[in-house]
């Protein structure tokens, strides 16, 4: 597992291309101040240890979120972090499961709809922790 985190003044995500055959037709705007933003990129072998990948995840968001005061999250699910990549399905239910958890205590979550490209604003905090990296 790959996370790329951001603390974000804004985020604006729009949805440009649908890549999955399967993904529901959506056309997907938000724009939104005060979040924090996660970029997540699951590998085939989180499948293999996907509650301590979860837990671990979870609590880095929480933790980055926290940081700030942060109570709204975005989860987007970001490819491009490696060249090893989980099925799809596996991600789906990983970002699914991420935000019910993070919604049970109290978090506001939005996902950019899986299996598109999304075009993006970003405006992110310029402390050094605003932008974080982490390999589970």
């Amino acid at each position: 597992m790959k996370l790329l985190m951001f603390q974000a003044r804004r985020f604006r995500f729009k949805t440009f291309l649908k890549t999955l055959a399967d993904a529901d037709d959506r056309d997907v705007e938000e724009d939104l101040a005060d979040v924090a933003v996660i970029f997540v990129h699951a590998e085939p072998e989180d499948e293999g240890r996907r509650s301590k990948v979860l837990t671990t995840t979870l609590k880095n968001t929480k933790w980055l979120a926290n940081k700030r005061g942060l109570k709204r999250i975005v989860l987007h699910s970001f490819t491009h972090l490696s060249s090893s990549k989980a099925e799809p399905d596996f991600a789906r239910t990983f970002l699914e499961d991420l935000a019910a958890r993070l919604r049970s205590t109290g978090y506001e979550v939005w996902t950019t709809p899986f299996g598109y490209t999304c075009e993006w604003d970003l405006s992110v905090h310029g402390e050094s922790i605003a932008k974080v990296f982490k390999t589970l």
